[in-house]
């Protein structure tokens, strides 16, 4: 695995001990089918840069990173441009981490990261779900002509899981045929984030359920950073909140995608999802 791996600035709080670690932090700076504003391969470098900005212990849970042992691998050294083997070798990573016992944590990158994660993690997890927060339904069958994008993210994971286990909570935006599919096949609640995760997560109680963070459900006056800002979104408080929530069941996996620092001079994009690791390493990790 270390040889798909390159470390440069590290993510606050982290051991330097891979197999005493827990959570493995992953970054996946992939850009091939980003279609509006570029910019994501810079997220995950970004990111690291600012969180000593921040504490590394968190007042709403009363624990700190120093609880966790948790140990940032680096980022998947990916060749420009190329599509399936960067989402092959984004997948060789994630399997590795899961065939140590842990959990992984992966920082985009476009959206496009999460299908090569949740593929390796729905193996470990056959009876997985998947949430996604997302301003986005990403659920087109193609884009372009081409099937793989990050336009069509949910729609491949819906091949993969299943849409009755596709969760998609904070959806603002998508075109007619995308919005009947989810209607009829996955469970789709549009603008909404708190109010539906407190209706969902006691139906996946015991179930392993994967999180995927689109930056672009916040709203862009807190979150401006990201390649396609969509009005209308939730604060930057309801997004911490709901990974509170979250920690309350048996997340297995997670990731953060489409941070793109270049749109956001100010960095609270980037600090925004900062804080965001810290609060999904604090929640998902066991209690000691």
């Amino acid at each position: 695995m270390l040889d798909l791996l390159e470390r440069g600035p590290v993510f606050m709080g982290s051991i330097d001990n891979f197999e005493r670690s827990e959570v493995v932090l992953i970054g996946a700076p992939m850009e091939v089918t980003v279609s509006f504003r570029p910019g994501t391969r810079k997220g995950p470098e970004q990111i690291r840069l600012v969180s000593p900005g921040l504490e590394e212990y968190s007042l709403d849970l009363n624990r700190d990173l120093a609880d966790c042992c948790y140990y940032d691998a680096g980022d998947v050294v990916l060749p420009p441009g190329t599509l399936q083997e960067s989402l092959r070798r984004i997948g060789a990573v994630t399997a590795k981490v899961l065939s140590s016992s842990k959990f992984p944590l992966v920082i985009g990158g476009e959206h496009l990261v999460s299908l090569a994660v949740i593929k390796e993690v729905a193996r470990v997890y056959p009876e997985l779900a998947v949430i996604q927060l997302d301003a986005h339904a990403d659920l087109r069958e193609d884009y372009l002509g081409e099937r793989y994008s990050h336009a069509t993210v949910m729609r491949r994971v819906a091949d993969l899981v299943g849409g009755e286990n596709i969760y998609q909570l904070g959806i603002r935006s998508g075109t007619r045929e995308e919005i009947e599919f989810g209607r009829k096949h996955t469970n789709l609640f549009f603008n909404e984030l708190i109010q539906p995760l407190q209706e969902i997560i006691p139906l996946l109680k015991g179930r392993p359920v994967y999180v995927t963070l689109d930056i672009d459900v916040v709203d862009p006056a807190y979150a401006p950073g990201t390649g396609a800002a969509e009005p209308c979104g939730c604060t930057s408080r309801e997004i911490i909140r709901a990974l509170h929530l979250l920690g309350g069941i048996n997340v297995v996996g997670f990731d953060l995608v489409e941070v793109s620092p270049v749109y956001d001079f100010s960095e609270r994009t980037a600090l925004l999802a900062a804080k965001l690791v810290r609060e999904a390493i604090l929640s998902f990790s066991r209690r000691p």
